[in-house]
């Protein structure tokens, strides 16, 4: 069953490598193809293997890794395409900073922040260590001007630096419920326009859940005291993040609680945060690289349609597995912190992307019940694999050191393995559907290289089109600024229910999607709900609370229309987002695209 071929890379994808990730000389000019970028890439990570006594060639892996990446079957995440094999060599995705409550500790992180993001990575706070707003400052005699002050000084920061010139500079931050100033945290963003580099996310508790439900109220705690210092109803608040979500796409839910009973190493503590888009959580100065497996590439045709085809899928997760465990010894950090946890506990993050596709190609409707039971056998599947080889290697090349202060027994190479990422840009690389979304719209018009103007066209939907004899250029044409196509009657009906858009799918079937990818998921899942701009804030909280009760990890919205973004039809005006080049409508500078979930919010 497995397709040998070499697929074609596509236009759109050959923008985007020429703009981002290929190499150029001191002029800017481009002097690497597609080819030589997956085979530097290959050869760097494949190289540590010379470091092993275990057997496993340099040779025979370069060939291996390279092949899963130029079949566009597998994709590391964005640093270890753009820096493997160059002097750069920082491969990791995502960083967490600690913030403790003290000057040097607030402008420390700022000045490790700094180096992440220009290296490539990401990077996620946890502010909920700073003393409140007006708070005494003893060394002073001052007063504490609070966490939301001192994320402005982290978002003018990264606003000044660009990720390796190529990629701009994303953060999480993140402060718990439970803090005196949670209220001003919830309203930061409300302008649209401060803290544009930050994804802001509340902290909950199960306990703060449970009391939302209940109308009951819950304590502030200062801190620096561990003082309770004022009370307020858990209701009203979690109304009111649920309305700034609706008016803003900020903030999110982290559910804490959920959070670090997952926790793969308790005895080193609590985890606080996660990385920019909420897929990994992390300890302080842990750093995690990620990988996708694109299960579109691999649903292929037989006599009877298409099929999944499984042995590739347990192929590519265990070259998945020892390409990204390989990642973590190749990897130059930008912080001595951060190599010396990563190599204790080695997290990684394999994922998939083009899930939409696959459905498609399957005949399966996107949040259906046979969509659900899809989702829950590849995710058993590929965790039962992974588990698999990160014993294999454990048993090979030692056991995470950490092992001792975690929740696994030996053998184990990695204390995680699996992560859902949002594969902005690599999936378009790969020319498939990002992450585990449905499809955002059949047409959208992208701007990947300046003065060039793109569109980007479902191919399921032209391959499908062609074979049932309803194609035509101007029925595409016609999709210009539509994100359903449930009402062109001029399409038979059976394509139409295949061809959902995320706006076709009840927010609540998307959660139950999210909800049973967490299930086999040992870091977290990345999921943005796309909502119609005529849902309601009790529609958010609707979508909040149901993802706290099927176990999700993190919760995000984007109301269409919000004044945060959203895709262009026509040139004029024209913003573009810098992680996949979708056109968007920007209105006071802050924006989340729809297509790819990058935020300069």
């Amino acid at each position: 069953m497995r397709n040998e071929g070499l697929p074609e890379i596509s236009h759109n994808a050959l923008q985007i490598l020429r703009k981002r990730y290929l190499r150029k000389d001191e002029k800017g000019n481009v002097i690497e193809t597609p080819d030589e970028m997956f085979k530097r890439v290959a050869d760097s990570v494949a190289s540590v293997n010379a470091r092993y006594q275990d057997g496993r060639s340099v040779e025979r892996e370069s060939a291996e890794f390279y092949g899963m990446m130029r079949r566009l079957e597998f994709l590391p995440n964005s640093p270890a395409i753009m820096n493997a094999g160059t002097e750069i060599q920082q491969l990791a995705a995502c960083f967490v900073i600690p913030v403790e409550d003290s000057i040097e500790s607030i402008y420390d992180a700022v000045k490790f922040a700094a180096i992440i993001h220009q290296s490539g990575g990401g990077t996620g706070f946890s502010f909920s260590k700073l003393r409140p707003e007006g708070d005494i400052v003893k060394s002073t005699g001052g007063v504490a001007s609070g966490p939301v002050s001192f994320m402005r000084v982290f978002d003018a920061a990264t606003e000044a630096i660009k990720q390796g010139g190529r990629r701009r500079g994303a953060s999480m931050g993140v402060l718990r419920v439970d803090h005196p100033d949670v209220q001003k945290f919830i309203h930061s963003k409300e302008d649209l326009s401060s803290l544009s580099n930050f994804n802001i996310s509340v902290s909950v508790t199960d306990d703060f859940m449970e009391r939302a439900q209940r109308g009951l109220g819950y304590d502030l705690t200062n801190p620096r005291s561990r003082e309770a210092v004022g009370r307020l109803n858990a209701a009203e608040v979690l109304d009111d993040i649920c309305g700034m979500a609706w008016k803003t796409g900020d903030p999110g839910l982290i559910f804490i609680d959920a959070v670090n009973r997952a926790n793969p190493t308790p005895f080193l503590g609590e985890v606080e945060t996660t990385n920019p888009c909420g897929e990994v959580p992390l300890l302080p100065y842990e750093a995690c690289n990620l990988g996708s497996i694109n299960l579109s590439r691999i649903t292929v045709r037989t006599n009877g349609g298409y099929d999944l085809d499984w042995e590739r899928l347990k192929e590519l997760v265990d070259g998945g597995i020892r390409f990204l465990d390989n990642v973590i010894d190749a990897s130059k950090y930008p912080l001595p912190q951060t190599t010396d946890i990563v190599r204790k506990n080695r997290k990684i993050g394999l994922g998939l992307m083009g899930f939409a596709d696959a459905l498609i190609k399957l005949g399966i409707q996107y949040g259906s019940d046979e969509s659900l039971e899809f989702a829950e056998r590849v995710m058993t599947y590929v965790k039962q694999e992974a588990d698999r080889t990160t014993a294999r290697i454990g048993r090979e090349r030692g056991d995470f050191p950490n092992i001792a202060k975690s929740i696994h027994k030996s053998p184990r190479r990695n204390a995680t393995v699996l992560s859902i990422a949002p594969t902005g840009t690599i999936s378009m690389i790969a020319d498939c559907s990002s992450g585990i979304e449905p499809l955002y719209a059949i047409s959208y018009a992208k701007h990947v290289l300046e003065g060039e103007h793109l569109l980007e066209v479902n191919q399921e939907f032209v391959r499908i089109a062609k074979e049932r004899g309803f194609y035509s250029d101007e029925l595409i044409d016609s999709f210009s600024g539509l994100h359903s196509i449930q009402n062109v009657e001029s399409i038979p009906k059976d394509v139409r229910d295949l061809f959902l858009t995320a706006h076709d799918v009840p927010p609540d079937r998307q959660v139950k999607i999210q909800a049973v990818f967490q299930r086999h998921v040992d870091n977290a899942v990345s999921k943005t709900m796309n909502l119609p701009d005529t849902s309601t804030p009790d529609d958010v909280k609707s979508i909040y609370v149901e993802a706290y009760r099927l176990g999700c990890k993190g919760i995000t919205i984007y109301r269409e229309g919000s004044k945060r973004g959203q895709v262009l039809t026509t040139i004029e005006d024209q913003t573009t987002c810098p992680e996949c080049g979708t056109y968007l409508r920007v209105e006071e500078g802050a924006f989340v695209c729809p297509v790819c979930g990058y935020s300069n919010k």
